[in-house]
């Protein structure tokens, strides 16, 4: 959470106090958009953009709302606007499993796959369903923040969620009938 007092000092012109709230809030604007793009070039890309667009537009928080909201927000339509101009493509990420305990390995293994196909699955959602998702359980906003974010009815966040929820689970059902791939 980041305190008010580091905003308002950024606001005013403290340029230590921009710098380190830029800092504070990248980490999770990176996540997001990685989590909504499915690409990591095109989430630094977005994530520099949303960062050069709270750097340039400070002045405009108010604090009506959070501004974890006003920062989710940034982001999402950035990357929503990507989505718009973006032609298909598919993400060619390595996924490396890092072993902790060498006598946990198999709980390692199926941990790593679960993981995966779990991220599999949120990736094949439509792209209003998967932003959701995002937001709520990987950036653990609220139903009215994820509202705020997305500028649509609380209600319709809602069943945003519910669908999606439906869709996963079918997948990762469907998946674990046909077993573990690898």
């Amino acid at each position: 959470m980041v305190e008010q007092g580091l905003i308002r000092a950024a606001q005013s012109g403290d340029r230590d106090a921009l710098i380190t709230l830029l800092r504070e809030i990248e980490q999770h604007v990176y996540r997001t958009a990685y989590y909504i793009l499915k690409n990591e070039q095109d989430a630094l890309d977005a994530s520099q953009e949303a960062l050069i667009r709270v750097y340039t537009k400070i002045n405009s928080y108010e604090e009506k709302a959070q501004f974890k909201t006003w920062v989710q927000r940034i982001v999402t339509n950035i990357c929503i606007d990507k989505f718009r101009r973006a032609k298909p493509t598919v993400s060619m990420d390595e996924h490396d499993l890092v072993f902790e305990d060498r006598h946990n390995v198999e709980r390692e293994v199926m941990s790593g796959y679960l993981a995966q196909d779990i991220q599999e699955a949120i990736n094949q959602l439509p792209d209003h369903h998967r932003t959701v998702i995002v937001l709520r359980y990987l950036q653990d906003l609220s139903y009215s923040e994820i509202a705020d974010c997305l500028n649509l009815p609380l209600n319709t966040v809602k069943s945003y969620l519910f669908r999606a929820r439906q869709q996963l689970q079918n997948m990762l059902q469907e998946h674990q009938k046909g077993g573990v791939s690898g």
